[in-house]
């Protein structure tokens, strides 16, 4: 009888080349048609080969006859007098192939460190505007004390729409333009967990300084935020901040919430 139609070398030939599939054939089958494709993890190899292992057993087992055969080379091995070699081999192999897998899993290994990247990164105390040094610590926003926040309204509407519509989108939902080009997406400004959890002075250094004014803790980050201090004025900065909380109907986040430290 040929082995490969024996119960028993089929369902091992199965148990080969599925790993060899779900391990580097799958996994890589994007590239032919030039696609990325991630590394599968260990722990989802050995859930799928479970699987199957599960499936090769259930189909040896559906018939006495196959059973029987599947176990043919089993007893054969275990009892057989002229098979004694072999069970050695397997008692010396197998406890070492178990001690490599346990080394692989337990051996220290060199990798970079992780990256953990801050959302929203501590702001600075001070920072400079176009040179001129700039205290954040317990700012408020200059233009709302003169009780003309219709007419800094306006004037952020302007500057928004100016100059900012085409990444954070006619809605402020982020969903602009140019959005769908960049990782990560523009700022919504209509979600509760962005500017409504910032000071206003927050805002104001990440429209002033943008992407490139990111704190270490805030890397790696790709936005194409622009520094807005050389575009923009600083009132036309304060005026479009007016604009974002008042248009989301967004109450800024006040010092004594945030704290003295800051954020």
């Amino acid at each position: 009888m040929k082995p490969l139609r024996h119960p028993f070398w089929q369902a091992v030939a199965i148990l080969v080349i599925a790993y060899l599939l779900i391990a580097y054939g799958i996994p890589h089958l994007p590239q032919l048609v030039g696609m990325e494709s991630a590394p599968v993890p260990g722990s989802v190899v050995l859930q799928y080969m479970v699987t199957v292992l599960v499936g090769v057993l259930i189909w040896v087992s559906d018939s006495d006859e196959r059973w029987n055969r599947f176990l043919e080379p089993v007893r054969a091995t275990m009892v057989d007098g002229d098979k004694r070699w072999l069970r050695l081999g397997l008692l010396i192999a197998l406890p070492l192939l178990v001690g490599l897998l346990a080394f692989r899993q337990v051996r220290q290994t060199v990798a970079a460190p992780p990256s953990l990247r801050s959302i929203h990164p501590a702001p600075p105390s001070s920072i400079t505007f176009r040179g001129r040094p700039l205290n954040l610590a317990g700012l408020d926003n200059p233009l709302r004390a003169d009780g003309s926040v219709a007419e800094d309204y306006e004037e952020g509407k302007r500057v928004y729409y100016q100059n900012c519509l085409p990444c954070h989108g006619d809605g402020l939902d982020g969903r602009g333009h140019f959005a769908h080009g960049f990782t990560p997406a523009p700022l919504p400004f209509n979600d509760s967990g962005t500017i409504p959890q910032l000071t206003e002075s927050f805002v104001f250094w990440r429209i002033a300084k943008g992407g490139p004014g990111l704190p270490k803790e805030g890397a790696p980050w790709n936005s194409a935020m622009p520094v807005w201090e050389d575009i923009l004025t600083e009132e036309e900065i304060w005026a479009v901040i007016v604009f974002l909380y008042e248009q989301t109907g967004a109450t800024p986040r006040t010092w004594a919430e945030a704290g003295e430290g800051g954020e």
